[in-house]
Order: C-alpha cells, then structure tokens, then sequence
C-alpha cells in the first residue's frame, strides 16, 4: 500500500492537477478570509460554511484520474496482478487523495494563526470546523475513488463525481418538499450531507455526523473494491 500511496501522491505534483487544487482552494479560501479578517471576527466558521462549495468543486478534480487513467493506458491489469492485495490498491489510492485534500485544507490552520495575532480565536470552535472539512472531503473522495473506478475516461469520471455531489445537495431541496413530521422529510433530512457538514460550523462535535461520513468513506470504497474485483477476472 505505501508504494501506490507514494506513486498516487507523487502524480498529483508531476502533473497540473495537484497544483490547480492548490490553487483554486487557496484562491477562494484566501478571498473569504480577507472579507471576514476585515470585519474583525475571530470565528472562521462562516468561511468554512462557504468552503463546503469550493470542495465539491475540486474533489471531482482530485479523484478523476485515480482509477480511469491506469485503465485508459491498460496498466490496471498489471496493477491487478501484481502481489498487493486488492484492499491495499484502494486505499494507497484514496489516502493519496486525501494526503493532498489534507495538504490543501491546511491553510485554514495558517489563517487561524494569523488571526490568533490579533485576536483571541476559540480553538476548539475552530477544531470542529476542521474535522467536519475533513470527513466531508473523506466521503466525497471516497464517492470520486468509486467512479473513477467505472471508467477510462477521467472527463467522465470528474463530470460522474460531480453529479452524484449534485444529487447528494438536492436531498435538501426534495425534503423541503415534505412536511417536517413525514417520513421522508425525515429519512432525506437524514441523508443531509449539508445539514451534517453546517452542525460542524456551529462548533457542534455530534458523534452522529463523525460516524455517518466514516460510514460512506466505507461504503464506497467498499463498493469500489468488489468494481476492481470484477475486473480482476473479467
């Protein structure tokens, strides 16, 4: 598993793609912070509410090439077969993306520091927005992994990623839909990615939401591991 997390980490800074997701979440990221730096809040929690956008933007960018790429040049076959057991190839290259996504996240550390200069931040408020970052990325990546995994196409792959995040926002939307005391207001209200990813703003730690993005990071790499068998002996 090392060598594939080694090999997968080392292709996101040989190529653009590492780069761009620097870019782009530093870009965003540094344009809320100044906005909000400026009004003289210690609390970063409306910056990573904002952030919850900009990642969905850029894990499909992250994971598209993971899986589709090694198919594309006919080199999964030699992965297959090689002696690394099929649990370790998927996740030396989900931790890969989630080395870099924790890379990228890590400024908001050094945000946090800047504002601790000046004024006193709650730390523990700002933790808790880290950690609700963080498994979010961890469920979206392990979505990107999964249909990296269908296909050769790494367009497809990103365009297929996106989608499905559009699909996990429109749970809101649906359950709006329903009267708050109905069964599938509650069962989509449930399934709220956003609505579990905001308590985490709110500095609420609820050992719920920790263990529902712990719960699709398995699943989908589960998923993608019996994709990745299949193929095995196709």
């Amino acid at each position: 598993m090392g060598a594939i997390f080694k090999r997968e980490f080392k292709a996101y800074f040989t190529s653009p793609v590492g780069f761009a997701i620097l870019f782009l979440f530093f870009f965003f990221s540094g344009i809320f912070f100044s906005v909000y730096f400026r009004s003289g809040s210690p609390d970063l929690s409306g910056i990573f509410s904002t952030m919850f956008y900009i990642v969905m933007m850029i894990i499909p960018v992250l994971t598209m090439r993971l899986f589709s790429e090694d198919k594309r040049q006919k080199t999964d076959q030699l992965l297959l077969t090689a002696p690394v057991k099929l649990p370790s190839i998927v996740l030396g290259k989900y931790l890969a993306a989630l080395a870099v996504f924790a890379l990228t996240v890590g400024i908001m550390v050094v945000y946090q520091i800047v504002v601790a200069f000046f004024i006193a931040p709650d730390w523990l408020v700002f933790l808790g927005n880290f950690l609700g970052l963080l498994l979010f990325g961890m469920a979206l990546i392990s979505v990107g992994v999964f249909v990296s995994a269908l296909t050769e196409s790494q367009v497809v792959a990103a365009l297929g990623c996106f989608v499905v995040e559009l699909v996990l926002i429109l749970v809101d939307v649906i359950a709006g839909m329903f009267s708050t005391m109905s069964l599938p207001y509650k069962v989509l209200n449930w399934l709220s990615v956003y609505n579990r990813y905001t308590s985490f703003t709110y500095g609420t730690m609820d050992y719920a939401n920790v263990f529902f993005f712990l719960s699709v990071s398995f699943v989908f790499l589960f998923l993608t591991a019996l994709v990745i068998d299949r193929r095995r002996y196709a």
